[in-house]
């Protein structure tokens, strides 16, 4: 699907051809055909849409005559996007083309970046406007990132409550989906962190004479690695947090088990009396008027012994 925005009286609309200082989005469903002739009407390598829609596509940067590309990875939530991963969260490519007249986004799946931009553009820059364009970009992507690692953080410290009292495996499952979505961000978050120190040492959004522009790329570089940072601490936490709680889990698996085995022994007592006062042979007090009566205090007696004994121990 080919969205064209175009900004008219300050408002973002729609236009059916692409047209001067206009944003082209390409998003899914993708007709093959209608983007190889929009490529070919821009004078865009059609190779630069086609590695955008690839979902394993890494982050770089390049140039072609007068088309530049670059390529980012974003994190959205996995929610039956790829039901092959189980990763809670994983990472897309996003791909960022820019002509001398306008840009284009593209991006195998829908997701809240691109959303975003497309409620939110006009506040912040106009499409006219290319290089700070992408710069928002960057800006958001780096938002999101650190969001999400806030997101992880909090169902961390929720599933670190639900496993003090556990001793199922379904918590550990979640704290792997967990792991593996970290170790997503920190790969990707270093690989976005490669590129944007390349764009920015090599100028390629000439943003040489734009001293607010190279300001605010200096300030999301130092977001971003704050995003890498907050990542690594994460991931090593729970890596060390999976091996404790494993630990854990077995613990109260055991305790289960000792007052399974408690439990069992203090009705077997009762049954192991009954069982003797039910042979047919000559017993103590059989002959007594309340015989029965004295064979349940017995019963009682000796369960109660045992209770008390295994609390004195500790075993139950």
């Amino acid at each position: 699907m080919i969205k064209i925005y175009k900004q008219k009286d300050e408002e973002l609309i729609f236009v059916s051809d692409p047209e001067k200082d206009c944003w082209i989005n390409i998003a899914p469903p993708f007709n093959m055909e209608e983007l190889e002739s929009l490529a070919s009407r821009l004078a865009i390598p059609f190779s630069y849409i086609v590695d955008c829609i690839d979902q394993y596509e890494r982050s770089r940067y390049e140039k072609q005559d007068d088309a530049k590309l670059i390529v980012i990875n974003t994190p959205i939530l996995n929610e039956g996007f790829d039901m092959e991963d189980e990763a809670t969260y994983i990472t897309i490519p996003v791909g960022l083309i820019l002509i001398p007249d306008m840009i284009l986004t593209v991006c195998s799946v829908d997701n809240p970046l691109i959303e975003w931009f497309e409620k939110n553009i006009l506040r912040n820059v106009h499409p006219k406007d290319r290089s700070h364009f992408v710069i928002k970009i960057f800006e958001r992507n780096v938002y999101y990132f650190l969001h999400y690692l806030r997101e992880i953080n909090k169902r961390i410290s929720q599933i670190e409550k639900e496993l003090n009292y556990s001793s199922r495996n379904q918590e550990l499952n979640k704290l792997l989906h967990l792991q593996k979505a970290l170790i997503y961000f920190v790969n990707d978050i270093r690989a976005n962190e490669m590129v944007l120190m390349k764009i920015q040492r090599t100028d390629f959004l000439n943003l040489a004479d734009d001293n607010d522009a190279k300001e605010l790329f200096q300030d999301i570089l130092i977001d971003n690695s704050q995003a890498l940072e907050m990542a690594n601490v994460y991931s090593n936490i729970l890596g060390n947090m999976m091996g404790a709680f494993a630990s854990i889990i077995s613990n109260n698996l055991g305790h289960v088990v000792n007052r399974l085995t408690a439990v069992t022994i203090a009705l077997m007592l009762p049954t192991l009396v009954a069982g003797i006062y039910g042979m047919n042979v000559d017993l103590p007090f059989q002959h007594r008027t309340h015989a029965f009566t004295i064979v349940l205090i017995i019963s009682l007696l000796s369960t109660a012994v045992f209770v008390f004994y295994f609390r004195k121990k500790r075993w139950l």
